[in-house]
């Protein structure tokens, strides 16, 4: 298994990077969210025309036939910037609906990004289901793809002040019946979110290393002082690991490996211990003015609590972990 990304991933990478650096600023995140929208119409546009939603499924489909790694790049990506919109759902719907053998004209809807798609598992909270076209439905054994408008939803207030979320009603029966492993899918599921979560992460050591070296104490950048340096070295050494497990897991998984699910469990379990800490020792450095409404902070500390429950907490995954074989 090759652990170097390829001269593509890389600029599938910075290519993402540049783009929501230019056009999500947190001032984008913070009018999405108080205006109660799910996304900003251009920004989905430009995540379109990269070509996100379409990653993972075939050149026939209008696709790059990529996989979970790719994906995660992406989503990684996406928490950095605390994005709204449900690029990795629909990219994973359209995944997931190509293997399952979904009609051709519903995949290449989402692989375009002109449908999108909400994952909702075991009756969760979903991500913007006011503003998507399908679910998809991760419920016991099977795996359904349902039209959104099947469903009532209602808006629930969660700490994550980058995203909204909602509350599904009963859905009826019927759309597209998908031939797929459903525990695959809420294992590929719960790898993106420790992948947004690592980007969340990487963005909050950023901003911390960033503030040090300005705030001045003493007659000095606090930056200089012992215990705030080991506090970026403890950060920088806890996302390496999340990083790991992330990218081994979305390695395992497009190789098709056994370990594969028991790798989805210990990603998740880790970024979900390892970032929310982050978030807090971020906190802490910034001392005062992060507690205010007006600093950025508070936007990814939300979003990296969110994301520790989503898919499972650390404790559901340890319990997993503990019952798997082997």
């Amino acid at each position: 298994m090759d652990f170097e990304l390829s001269d593509e991933q890389e600029m599938l990478r910075d290519v993402s990077r540049s783009m929501l650096s230019a056009h999500c600023t947190p001032e984008l995140v913070r009018e999405v969210s108080t205006t109660g929208r799910d996304l900003d119409d251009k920004l989905w546009q430009r995540g379109t025309e990269i070509g996100w939603t379409g990653l993972a499924v075939p050149e026939s489909h209008g696709g790059a036939d990529a996989g979970l790694v790719e994906l995660c790049l992406i989503a990684e990506e996406i928490g950095r910037a605390a994005a709204p919109g449900p690029w990795v759902d629909t990219a994973l719907a359209a995944y997931v609906a190509h293997r399952g053998g979904a009609p051709d004209d519903v995949v290449d809807g989402l692989a375009s990004g002109g449908r999108r798609a909400a994952v909702v598992i075991d009756h969760a909270l979903v991500q913007a289901a006011a503003a998507v076209d399908w679910f998809l439905i991760v419920d016991d054994a099977q795996v359904r793809l349902v039209e959104a408008d099947s469903s009532t939803t209602r808006r629930r207030r969660t700490l994550d002040e980058s995203r909204g979320f909602y509350a599904i009603g009963d859905i009826a029966d019927g759309g597209h019946l998908l031939d797929v492993d459903a525990q695959s899918v809420r294992d590929a599921a719960a790898v993106l979110v420790a992948a947004d979560a690592l980007g969340v992460g990487e963005r909050l050591l950023q901003m911390t290393v960033d503030y040090a070296k300005v705030r001045e104490q003493f007659g000095r950048p606090i930056g200089s002082f012992q215990v705030i340096k080991h506090k970026a070295a403890d950060m920088l050494i806890a996302l390496r690991g999340v990083r790991a497990a992330t990218y081994y897991a979305a390695m395992t998984f497009d190789a098709g490996l056994t370990e594969a699910s028991s790798a989805a469990s210990v990603a998740k379990a880790f970024a979900a211990e390892k970032v929310p800490a982050i978030a807090g020792e971020a906190l802490q450095t910034h001392g005062g003015i992060g507690f205010t409404w007006e600093h950025d902070l508070h936007l990814y500390l939300r979003r990296a609590k969110v994301d520790e429950v989503l898919c499972g907490d650390a404790a559901f995954h340890h319990d997993r972990m503990a019952q798997l074989p082997g």
